[in-house]
């Protein structure tokens, strides 16, 4: 009678790591893109960086 509740609890199990993956996916995407790309040297990239971190309020200097 021990089985009944654990096949339950491993499908929510599975559906929260099924929504985590695509989300902390995004979050690192975006990590790079408005920290990493700010530091690089070509100063094309790092303009469009700067002006993205200005545009959604974020301060940098």
């Amino acid at each position: 009678m021990s089985n009944v509740n654990t096949a339950p609890r491993s499908e929510a199990a599975a559906a929260v790591q099924a929504r985590a993956l695509p989300i902390v996916s995004a979050f690192l995407l975006g990590v790079f893109v408005i920290m990493g790309a700010g530091f690089v040297s070509i100063p094309a990239v790092h303009n469009a960086a700067h002006d993205q971190r200005h545009a959604i309020g974020f301060p940098c200097h």
